[in-house]
C-alpha cells in the first residue's frame, strides 16, 4: 500500500476502504509518511469529503492510536457532554452536578481553554485547593460513590488527532466536517463515555457559523457515535451572542452557583436545562424529555442541586464554602465600566469580541503556555433586548492590569446598539 494511491484516490473523490484510512493515520502518527503526503491528503479530504463510513473508520483510527479509558468499573450508564467551545460557556460546571444528583454517573474529562474559548479546568482551579488531577482509582471511587468527577485531558489520548491537528492548523484544513467530528469525537469515544451528549454552539463566537453548518456538523457526529455504538444526541445552542452574564474563569464559577441556586440568566439556565435532560434520558433516568426537564427544574428549586454542587468541589479538594460565600473567589484589583454612547436598545453583543477582550484582560491563553489570571473577565451589565442610555454601563472589565485600553475599545465594539429591539433563539436544533 501506497500513500500516493491513497491520496490520488481521494483526490478522484473514491471512498477509502479502513485499511486505507488506518494506513495512512497510523503511518503519519509513527512518522512514516511525511507532512507534505499528510497535507495533500487532508486538501483532498478537504474538497472531496467522506461518507458516514469514511468518518467513522477515521475516527476509530484515531482512537486506536493512543491509550483508551477504560470506564468498565463504573455502575451504570456512563454519560460525558461536549461543547464546541464559545464564550461565557460555563454548561459543564452546571450540568455535572445536576444529572448527578439524579444518580446517573458523570465521568468528565475536560480540557483547558486557549485563545477567546474558555476551558472547564481553567474555571474549576479557580477555587481554592481544586484539583484536576486525579488518580484512575481516585476518578472512578468519585463517579462509583458520588456520580460525579472530572479531570483534566492527559496521558496519550488520540496522539494521531493531536498531530494531524497541528498540520490541519498550518494547512488551511481545520474547517472541514468530516476532519472537524472525527476529531471530536474520536477524544470522546476514546474517554469512554457510553453516551454523550453534544453542545454544538453557532453563531460569530463559534466555530461554525450558520446553522446550517452547524446542523451538518451534529449529524455527522452523532452518527460517528452511533456508528460506533454510543448513545448520542447534538443540541445546537446559539454563541451569536455570550452565554449569560459572566466572562472569565471565577467570573464563571459565580454565574453556574447562582444557577444552581434557581437565580440564573434565562439564556444559561435553558441551554443548561436543555443539555442535562437530554443527558438524563441518555443515562435511563427517564423516558421522555419533557420530564426530565421539569425533575431537574424541581431539583434547582428544592436546594439539591446546589448541594450537590458543594460535594463536588469537596470530593476533588476545593474548599467548598466559596458556594455560599463568593467572595473567597479570586478579585480582580480593577473594575472598569465600559459605557454606551448612544440611547437604544443592545441588539447585538459580538461573543467573540467579547472573548478576545476578556482573553486581552488576562482570563483566557494567546498560546498553550500561557499563564492565566482568575481573577480576570467581563460582566455584561446589558443583555440583548435590554434598554440603555448614553452614559448607562453596558460592561465591566474586571483586570489586575492598570491599564487595558486595547480590551476596553474592543468591548465597546462588540456591542450593537439599534432603535430596534432583539430577542436570541436559545437552542436552534436537536440532533438525534
Amino acid at each position: 500500500m501506497r500513500m500516493v494511491d491513497i491520496i490520488q484516490k481521494k483526490k478522484q473523490g473514491e471512498a477509502l476502504t479502513a485499511l486505507e484510512i488506518d494506513f495512512a493515520v497510523q503511518g503519519y502518527t509513527k512518522g512514516e509518511i511525511p507532512d507534505y503526503q499528510m497535507s495533500a491528503f487532508l486538501m483532498a479530504v478537504y474538497f472531496k469529503g467522506m461518507n458516514k463510513e469514511e468518518i467513522s473508520n477515521m475516527t476509530l483510527s484515531f482512537v486506536n492510536s493512543g491509550d483508551q479509558v477504560d470506564l468498565s468499573a463504573i455502575e451504570g450508564i456512563k454519560v460525558d457532554k461536549h461543547s464546541t467551545g464559545g464564550v461565557g460557556d460555563k454548561i459543564s460546571l452546571i450540568v455535572i452536578p445536576l444529572v448527578a444528583s439524579l444518580g446517573i454517573p458523570v465521568a468528565k474529562m475536560s480540557g483547558r481553554g486557549l485563545g477567546h474559548t474558555g476551558g472547564t479546568i481553567d474555571k474549576l482551579e479557580s477555587i481554592e485547593g481544586f484539583k484536576t488531577e486525579l488518580t484512575s482509582e481516585e476518578f472512578i471511587n468519585n463517579v462509583n460513590k458520588y456520580k460525579m468527577a472530572i479531570v483534566g485531558q492527559s496521558g496519550n489520548l488520540t496522539p494521531a488527532d493531536k498531530k494531524i491537528y497541528a498540520l490541519r492548523d498550518v494547512t488551511a484544513t481545520v474547517d472541514s466536517i468530516p476532519l472537524i467530528a472525527s476529531s471530536i469525537m474520536s477524544k470522546k469515544i476514546a474517554s469512554g463515555a457510553d453516551a454523550i451528549v453534544l453542545d454544538v454552539k453557532v453563531g460569530d463566537g463559534a466555530f461554525m457559523k450558520t446553522v446550517d453548518e452547524a446542523r451538518e456538523l451534529a449529524r455527522t457526529m452523532v452518527d460517528i457515535g452511533k456508528m460506533l455504538n454510543r448513545k448520542t444526541v447534538a443540541i445546537i445552542t446559539d454563541m451569536n451572542n455570550p452565554l449569560g452574564h459572566e466572562v472569565g474563569n471565577a467570573n464563571e464559577i459565580r454565574e453556574a452557583i447562582e444557577v444552581l441556586k434557581g437565580h440564573g440568566s434565562e439564556d444559561e439556565t435553558t441551554v443548561a436545562l436543555t443539555i442535562a435532560s437530554h443527558m438524563a434520558v441518555l443515562g435511563g433516568a427517564f423516558n421522555e424529555f419533557e420530564e426530565a426537564y421539569k425533575n431537574l427544574e424541581s431539583i434547582i428549586k428544592s436546594g439539591k442541586a446546589i448541594e450537590k454542587l458543594k460535594e463536588f468541589v469537596k470530593i476533588q479538594g476545593g474548599n467548598s464554602e466559596v458556594v455560599e460565600n463568593m467572595d473567597l473567589l479570586p478579585k480582580a484589583k480593577y473594575h472598569i465600566e465600559v459605557k454606551a454612547k448612544e440611547d437604544g436598545y443592545v441588539y447585538h453583543i459580538e461573543a467573540e469580541k467579547i472573548g478576545i477582550a476578556a482573553m486581552l484582560l488576562g482570563a483566557g491563553r494567546k498560546t498553550k503556555e500561557d499563564s492565566i489570571d482568575f481573577a480576570a473577565g467581563i460582566t455584561l451589565n446589558k443583555k440583548v433586548g435590554d434598554k440603555v442610555s448614553v452614559g448607562e454601563a453596558i460592561c465591566t472589565l474586571h483586570t489586575n492590569f492598570e491599564v487595558c485600553e486595547d480590551a476596553k475599545k474592543v468591548a465597546e465594539e462588540a456591542f450593537y446598539i439599534s432603535d430596534k429591539c432583539n430577542t436570541i433563539q436559545y437552542i436552534h436544533d436537536i440532533v438525534m
